[in-house]
């Protein structure tokens, strides 16, 4: 993996601005996002938070202004919980393991490393002990600590979080922001949408949409 300084930009968003079904959501929004570095998206219901993070990882193509990434496709995107239906007909451990099937694709089995990466990441957010529960019979918190799980497994350079801690209890919360920490510390650049920011442990830059 090549190294890149903790001051290397691995992601702008320059002057964005970007519509949905014809109505403007994002207007003249620029962001860096530093390796290891946590940059906090906040703002109200309908500020485009989640179509900003959306943008980044190429689901929209803005009307003008544009995203640069230092590594295209070292992304990984983890959505809310309600993105996911409850009657999801997987387990806990095949829904960490889809974050690998970049590397392998969906039909091939994981070799060694890959599930040895899927069971960090469980291990990362306090799930392990669930691998083989279905997600349909997860809490919702639960829920979003699979998600993230998957995420993580993903082992990519940046990772957008869209509120990872809405609605948690305390101990979902204390394991996602635990889960955050070790990935920055491991160089990764990590933006979070949130409504608190005392809802993170610890943030380098917060981007505010009116």
């Amino acid at each position: 993996m090549t190294r890149v300084h903790a001051t290397t930009p691995l992601a702008r968003a320059i002057r964005l601005d970007v519509d949905l079904d014809g109505h403007p959501v994002l207007r003249d929004v620029s962001l860096s996002v530093r390796a290891g570095a946590v940059t906090v998206v906040v703002g109200p219901n309908g500020a485009g938070k989640s179509t900003l993070l959306e943008t980044i990882a190429g689901l929209h193509r803005p009307r003008a202004g544009r995203v640069e990434l230092a590594f295209p496709g070292e992304v990984a995107l983890v959505p809310q919980r309600s993105a996911i239906s409850t009657r999801l007909p997987v387990t806990v451990g095949e829904l960490a393991a889809m974050g690998r099937w970049r590397r392998t694709g969906a039909l091939r089995r994981l070799g060694r490393d890959d599930r040895a990466i899927v069971s960090a990441s469980l291990e990362a957010v306090g799930i392990a002990d669930l691998r083989r529960r279905p997600v349909a019979a997860l809490s919702g918190g639960q829920r979003q600590r699979a998600l993230l799980a998957q995420g993580l497994a993903r082992r990519a350079r940046l990772l957008l979080l869209d509120e990872p801690m809405n609605a948690l209890d305390d101990e979902s919360r204390s394991a996602v922001n635990a889960a955050i920490q070790t990935a920055v510390s491991g160089g990764t650049g990590v933006v979070v949408v949130t409504h608190a920011l005392d809802e993170l442990d610890r943030f380098d830059a917060v981007i505010r949409l009116p």
